[in-house]
């Protein structure tokens, strides 16, 4: 089951939304503030995020931006601020949608149910990238599932950093080889064919459509990323 998590602090507001979003499938997070949900974001990874702009401590701009920095998760702006402006503001800085209050909860169910049927966004970052619930650090060298970090050897995860470094670009095994293994390897090209079969282990929970290593025959390997800049 899908989990949204809603950050509203009008508590009526959130309870209204949150009957309605279970009666249609769904499981609900309540979160008062900002903070506190960024704090859990990792561990509940939702499915989406329910955000409200004016909110005690962080407001829902700086609230975006955290989330934007660590997940691809899809959100849904909710406010008072029916300016023209504030919209292309939230959309400009990553928010999926935009609901202005009042709202009927049909509506926003409906926006919940629309969004989610999109397909996986990738978000790219200074050092990270993230692919809907596959986040990659470069430049820590880790790599993170659901928040859950993978354990791989040093070698396949050389292969996947490379390999999500040029998403969607094919290599062939002497390609991969030189650029992963080094020149001065002497093996068997298969060591390319065994590590994938490893890494596709990996990654056996990644949700379809997120991202893959694909393999096309007669040509090579790609990490296919949907929707990647």
């Amino acid at each position: 089951m899908k989990t949204i998590m809603i950050i509203e602090d009008e508590m009526a507001i959130s309870r209204v939304m949150s009957a309605y979003i279970q009666k249609a499938g769904y499981n609900c997070v309540v979160f008062a503030q900002g903070n506190e949900a960024l704090e859990q974001l990792e561990s509940i990874q939702p499915a989406l995020i329910l955000l409200d702009v004016i909110l005690p401590g962080m407001d829902g701009w700086q609230i975006l931006h955290e989330i934007r920095c660590r997940n691809a998760c899809p959100v849904i702006m909710l406010t008072a601020k029916g300016d023209i402006r504030d919209r292309l503001l939230g959309l400009n800085n990553g928010a999926d949608d935009y609901v202005t209050k009042p709202f009927e909860p049909e509506e926003v169910v409906a926006r919940v149910q629309a969004v989610l049927r999109r397909p996986p966004q990738t978000i790219i970052t200074e050092h990270q990238k993230h692919y809907g619930s596959l986040r990659i650090d470069f430049k820590t060298r880790t790599v993170y599932l659901n928040g859950a970090s993978l354990v791989m050897t040093p070698k396949d995860l050389a292969l996947l950093l490379f390999l999500a470094e040029h998403p969607n670009q094919i290599f062939h095994r002497e390609q991969l080889i030189e650029r992963v293994w080094g020149m001065d390897y002497d093996g068997s090209d298969r060591a390319v064919d065994h590590a994938i079969k490893r890494l596709r282990q990996v990654l056996v929970h990644l949700p379809p459509g997120e991202a893959e290593i694909r393999t096309l025959r007669g040509t090579g390997y790609q990490f296919y990323a949907n929707n990647n800049d």
